[in-house]
């Protein structure tokens, strides 16, 4: 049984960095298609960033390309989701997913078996 369990997040202010953690436990990560998704208020939930299976394959959402970046440490099992130059637009709940598919794009939160539980992040302006 794949578990994710993520840490980080909190309140900010417009222009600051936050990052956010998933240690995952159950699998390794070179077996997992990894990525990010974040739920506001009102608005659908959104595909942020994923990172494939070998690690060198990273794909952002256009919303925060150039702000964001995904990474993992396989020693930890964990993958990080570092957010810069953050936006009130940015305020959301955000959650790791993994999936055990290495195959596609993966860009759709039905495609991912496993979730974390979820970490608040709050931008003001």
């Amino acid at each position: 049984q794949v578990q994710l369990v993520q840490s980080g997040g909190g309140l900010v202010q417009a222009g600051d960095s936050l990052g956010l953690s998933c240690v995952v436990s159950g699998r390794d990560l070179s077996r997992l298609t990894m990525a990010w998704f974040r739920e506001a208020p009102g608005k659908a939930r959104e595909f942020v960033a994923r990172l494939d299976h070998t690690g060198g394959s990273a794909l952002y959402s256009d919303y925060v390309k150039g702000r964001f970046l995904i990474s993992r440490d396989i020693g930890k099992n964990t993958v990080y989701l570092q957010m810069n130059n953050l936006k009130p637009e940015d305020t959301a709940r955000y959650f790791c997913v993994a999936s055990e598919s290495t195959y596609g794009t993966l860009t759709h939160g039905g495609e991912f078996e496993y979730w974390g539980q979820g970490s608040q992040v709050t931008v003001s302006s």
